[in-house]
């Protein structure tokens, strides 16, 4: 059984660090959007949300008599920013940044997906359920982008054939 908790409480913390990724990549995209208010208005809701289920993840972690790992959470903030500068170049960054946001959202459904199965399996209701509830944001998440990103994607062609029109964010 040890090594059940042991492997529990390494993936719990990369989901921690996995939400920290988030929250940066999130707050950096959120804050550049100007012409795109629905969008804008997920991404600050989802933005509480992550940190909902980052705070979840830490109490999960801590009950199992561990800590959150610092070097994997600045890890995954530094992955966020270079997310953040890379797509801060793209033309068509509001595109780009809704096709990876529903990319990323994805990743985090199947380490939610494994995280259940292995709460489970190490016998741990309490970890399987938080999981469970932070599972059905991700996918709520996921669906919306899905469902959007074919108006996001038309708004920014019109903008862009627009002239006098910014299109990128």
């Amino acid at each position: 059984m040890a090594e059940f908790k042991e492997n529990l409480l390494d993936w719990l913390r990369d989901a921690h660090a996995m939400e920290q990724q988030a929250e940066t990549m999130l707050k950096g995209q959120a804050s550049r959007i100007e012409h795109y208010p629905v969008l804008k208005a997920r991404i600050e809701e989802h933005i509480q949300e992550t940190i909902g289920q980052r705070e979840l993840l830490e109490g999960c972690i801590k009950r199992l008599g561990g800590s959150p790992s610092t070097l994997k959470d600045v890890m995954g903030k530094m992955a966020a920013f270079g997310q953040a500068v890379g797509g801060m170049t793209a033309s068509d960054e509001i595109v780009k940044g809704a096709m990876a946001g529903y990319v990323f959202e994805h990743f985090e459904i199947a380490s939610y997906t494994a995280l259940i199965a292995a709460a489970k399996t190490a016998g741990d209701a309490e970890t399987a359920r938080v999981c469970e509830e932070i599972l059905v944001q991700e996918e709520a998440m996921a669906d919306w982008l899905a469902a959007h990103l074919p108006e996001i994607t038309e708004e920014f062609m019109v903008r862009d054939a627009t002239p006098g029109v910014e299109a990128k964010k």
